[in-house]
């Protein structure tokens, strides 16, 4: 059972998201790969967090639509001590 909402299929329009602390508006077809991409050409060193719930990297080609997406957090990897 999925921890996050599946929304019914044929549900395309744009949708008001928080990404990151500003609101966007994406297409419910936008993937979550698409969004990380967007910082960086390799998906490597990030961690995403969909309504506050962790999203394993093998289900980034899921769309904004699909995980019901309200708020996106995209974090970027950082080594020090």
């Amino acid at each position: 059972m999925s921890q996050f909402t599946e929304r019914t299929p044929g549900d395309h329009g744009p949708r008001t998201v928080t990404v990151n602390g500003q609101t966007r508006e994406l297409g419910s077809e936008t993937t979550i790969r698409q969004l990380v991409r967007e910082r960086s050409e390799s998906d490597r060193g990030f961690a995403v967090a969909v309504n506050g719930l962790v999203v394993p990297a093998v289900r980034w080609d899921e769309t904004v639509g699909q995980l019901d997406a309200a708020q996106i957090d995209i974090f970027t990897a950082v080594q020090g001590g």
